[in-house]
């Protein structure tokens, strides 16, 4: 079974409510507002927020270094492990994550500790 199957994309209304989606947008118009550099990067930051309460948190740190993690942080003027939950619905759809999971030791994976494969890889 894929894994899109087995863990499918909820309806977007349960996701982001309206309440939720107006504060991302707010979110995003802040970040907008005040931001000055390469347009790649803010684009990047706020892909980032539209997808960090489907996959969670850790799932955020597992693909992306401390250092993308802050600069993203810094341009949405956000803390991710206090703005998103620790676990999205499709979680598993990542690889690493998955496998991070079953290792029992999810730390150790995001550190680089334990070497997982393919951990930035989000599969159907």
């Amino acid at each position: 079974m894929s894994r899109s199957k087995k863990y499918p994309t909820p309806d977007v209304n349960l996701v982001h409510p309206s309440i939720r989606a107006e504060e991302l947008t707010r979110v995003a118009n802040d970040a907008l507002d005040r931001f000055s550099g390469q347009f790649d990067d803010l684009e990047k930051a706020i892909g980032m927020l539209m997808l960090g309460d489907y996959v969670g948190w850790k799932v955020l740190i597992m693909v992306h270094n401390k250092r993308t993690i802050r600069k993203y942080e810094e341009i949405l003027g956000i803390k991710v492990r206090e703005f998103f939950p620790e676990e999205g619905p499709v979680a598993m759809r990542s690889v690493g994550y998955e496998m991070a999971i079953k290792l029992g030791n999810f730390w150790k994976a995001v550190s680089g500790d334990i070497a997982i494969e393919n951990r930035r890889d989000l599969s159907q």
